[in-house]
């Protein structure tokens, strides 16, 4: 059986979404082969300039939060610019913004003068995404949520600036990687209230309250995915009109990351995946390496000597709004997130931070091209997961 194309925007496409994922683990080499295979490529816009060395080189010469916002935007509109060059016309490219970036509004902005073909936004409501992207009515906007109500009230506020979402990415919190859109880990683990069936469901008996069609706002399932039967059934029997897929692509050829942060995704055994509090006040999953370990053990008594102190945020001078480190926040993470990332980018295994889906690989601890992936993810071929 053939799976449903995905009609967007005025594409058919197959129904295949790679997620944005930060820093630099998803941009232009790896949203362009993505989108050559007629699907949705994504570029992460959080602190590109880690694959730049130039830019990398400036940031050291009087950094200051104006100077690294700048150069964070060459940096995104290089990336934009060379993955729609490599894509060959084929697929379409999104760029994934963190509402929790302080630099959300500079990053949109700049996707969009620089050609992307969609806004995907999580990490926070996108109440004001519209307003944003007024001088650019032709890029597709795709707010990512995890339940019902808050898709309700994205609707509600949306349909006020005469604009609906043109698609929503629904993220299931207990299976998706990095920050995870629920208030505790307990709930992010365990809430029922994120079931995908049940918010879709929940989801469609709200587009019909607002008058609305829901054929006219295609849904999109995020987190544990990257598993072919899975996507049959999403798509064959909830109603789903695609996926969104992170970790999978993460470990692929194409990859933009270093080699060994892709074998450290891959040689990752389950009880290693775990959930823990980020700096930017939300859980997130990753892998317990080296230095997640020693943060944990060290986390209680780091907590509890937290003290407002923007010098202490060694790399994140344009980072996240609201950060443990930096403002003194004594329940959240304690540690420079911005530096940790770049660490696992560059494939340091005892320094980086690792996110990483809770589920299991397609194709075990193998690394495998982005072709092979969607041909399996689209059960075009047969492989033991």
């Amino acid at each position: 059986m053939d799976l449903p194309l995905f009609s967007f925007k005025g594409k058919t496409l197959l129904p295949i979404v790679q997620g944005g994922m930060g820093v630099a683990i998803s941009a232009s080499k790896l949203s362009s082969a993505v989108a050559r295979e007629n699907c949705i490529g994504t570029i992460a816009s959080v602190d590109l300039r880690h694959l730049h060395p130039d830019l990398l080189e400036q940031s050291k010469e009087n950094p200051s939060e104006e100077k690294y916002s700048r150069l964070n935007c060459i940096a995104l509109d290089r990336e934009i610019k060379s993955a729609l060059a490599m894509s060959e016309g084929r697929g379409m490219i999104a760029v994934n913004v963190m509402k929790a970036v302080k630099d959300h509004k500079l990053h949109v902005r700049q996707a969009c003068e620089s050609g992307a073909h969609a806004i995907v936004m999580g990490a926070g409501l996108p109440l004001d995404l519209p307003e944003m992207t007024e001088d650019f009515p032709n890029v597709a906007l795709l707010p990512i949520l995890s339940e019902s109500r808050g898709i309700g009230i994205i609707l509600k506020r949306w349909m006020k600036k005469n604009r609906l979402p043109d698609a929503v990415v629904i993220e299931h919190p207990n299976h998706a990687a990095g920050h995870l859109g629920a208030a505790t880990i307990q709930s992010a683990v365990k809430d029922d209230r994120f079931d995908f069936v049940r918010v879709l469901e929940e989801t469609k008996e709200v587009i019909k309250k607002l008058g609305l069609e829901s054929e006219k706002i295609p849904m999109i399932l995020a987190g544990g995915m990257a598993n072919a039967q899975k996507v049959k059934t999403a798509l064959c029997e909830w109603g789903a009109n695609a996926v969104q897929i992170g970790t999978a692509f993460a470990v692929t050829r194409e990859g933009d990351a270093h080699d060994n942060f892709k074998r450290t995704l891959l040689g990752a055994a389950r009880e290693q995946v775990i959930e823990f509090m980020s700096v930017a006040g939300l859980p997130a999953r990753g892998i317990r390496t080296k230095f997640l370990d020693s943060y944990l053990k060290r986390e209680e008594k780091l907590q509890a000597n937290a003290k407002a102190d923007p010098a202490r945020c060694t790399q994140g001078i344009n980072c996240l709004s609201v950060c443990g480190l930096r403002d003194g926040l004594n329940k959240v993470g304690q540690f420079c997130i911005d530096l940790k990332l770049a660490a696992a980018f560059r494939g340091e295994v005892d320094k980086g931070l690792f996110f990483r889906g809770k589920d299991p690989l397609p194709f075990g601890d193998k690394m495998k091209t982005v072709k092979e992936t969607i041909a399996y993810l689209l059960g075009k071929e047969e492989v033991a997961v």
